[in-house]
């Protein structure tokens, strides 16, 4: 049973803020990460994905739901990606990385020293592009939580690249927030899970971090795109009425 857990979730192909979590002493030494999902839709996809696989097994590797668009895409699947930077990743991807996609679960269970059985999931147990978000209603947690053992105390998701911890039904629910898509925010969200819940940021130098990735990626609209989500200029605000009709609060009583 591992002792320390850092949870990274929503990379997003971001290698320069991928660098920056691991870098973190805290991660470096962690007995497991988690990556729950949305590991490879964004401007360095092969980069990010090389360098976690070159840390072996300590890592343990969840599906999000861009993976799997990523990986439909190129599959043939499906014709479109609702994010513009989804198909340029996806067609940057290797045989071994799209094998490697295939092959990740959609969520599991890891028992955590302190926390006991924890699952872990991308957007809900159920679903990986389900909202759920800090103030959706009990209920609504009710519902995804639907079919859970009853050991399972804590839950840990991602997705919305917000982070919040809060109880629902007696269950702990932890988001990270995005290691390399940040919403509300700037810097790369991660959790460190054990005896406690911890939500860490690590800051690192944006401009720097904009500058390798106009200069490593050859993604038409880098330049855009890097100042947009590095530099968080989404708000918690805005992220949150755009998810909010997505979590079925307007057809609650």
């Amino acid at each position: 049973m591992p002792n320390r857990v850092a949870v990274l979730s929503d990379i997003h192909g971001v290698l320069p803020a991928l660098e920056a979590v691991l870098a973190e002493p805290d991660v470096s030494t962690a007995d497991r990460i988690v990556l729950t999902g949305d590991i490879t839709a964004g401007p360095q996809p092969t980069q990010v994905l090389d360098l976690l696989t070159s840390l072996g097994d300590r890592v343990i590797w969840i599906s999000g739901n861009a993976d799997r668009e990523l990986l439909e895409y190129r599959r043939g699947q499906r014709d479109t990606i609702p994010d513009p930077i989804a198909p340029w990743a996806a067609a940057q991807l290797r045989e071994d990385h799209l094998d490697l996609l295939s092959s990740l679960p959609r969520s599991l269970s890891l028992s955590v020293n302190g926390l006991g059985k924890v699952l872990f999931c991308h957007a809900t147990p159920r679903d990986d592009e389900e909202v759920v978000l800090v103030d959706s209603r009990l209920d609504r947690w009710m519902e995804v939580f639907n079919g859970l053992d009853d050991d399972v105390r804590t839950v840990v998701c991602g997705h919305t690249h917000m982070p919040f911890v809060r109880l629902a039904h007696g269950r702990l629910v932890i988001n990270p927030g995005s290691v390399g898509m940040p919403y509300g925010r700037t810097g790369a969200h991660w959790a460190l899970l054990g005896l406690g819940v911890e939500l860490r940021t690590t800051h690192f130098d944006l401009q720097a971090a904009a500058t390798q990735l106009s200069q490593d990626s050859a993604y038409p609209d880098i330049t855009e795109w890097a100042d947009y989500f590095l530099h968080a200029r989404a708000t918690d605000a805005d992220a949150l009425a755009a998810f909010a009709p997505r979590d079925g609060r307007d057809h609650s009583p």
